[in-house]
């Protein structure tokens, strides 16, 4: 099955012998029945999971006023790509924005599993969301660096 969360971001690392992606996925939840569809989709699993960079991503400018492709940010890119990118995940963690009513319900009576990081909808919307002190603390702890007293 293919998945395309609301946003995906990634971050590449290891080298081009043994690379890797990094997943953070954030999900806009309006039911809770979406909610637990999204819960099962990114459930730790034995199997391996993917990621698949499609060509025309790998070569567009990484940003507006930036010509500068994307491909030439990932370490296991060492020559312009002539196909699309497939490179095993390392690690992925998910953050879901849920209904109020939803939120709240839910911190009284679920356990969140390690990967697994929540807010109420409105702080994934809102206008300049990122600067709030509160949303910015949940992203550090989503940080795979946040597991280490020292991070590398």
């Amino acid at each position: 099955m293919r998945t395309v969360p609301d946003q995906l971001w990634l971050h590449f690392g290891g080298t081009p012998e043994d690379p890797y992606a990094d997943i953070l996925c954030i999900e806009a939840c309006c039911t809770f029945q979406n909610l637990l569809d999204k819960r099962s989709r990114f459930a730790p699993s034995t199997t391996s999971l993917l990621a698949f960079c499609p060509l025309p991503w790998l070569v567009a400018p990484t940003q507006p006023g930036d010509d500068t492709p994307r491909w030439r940010m990932i370490p296991a890119c060492i020559a312009e790509p002539l196909v699309g990118l497939t490179l095993p995940v390392r690690d992925i963690r998910m953050l879901c924005g849920l209904q109020r009513e939803h939120y709240t319900g839910f911190t009284r009576n679920q356990v969140p599993q390690p990967h697994e990081y929540f807010c109420p909808m409105e702080a994934l919307t809102a206008h300049e969301g990122h600067e709030n002190p509160s949303m910015r603390s949940l992203i550090v702890r989503a940080s795979m660096t946040s597991a280490f007293v020292d991070p590398p």
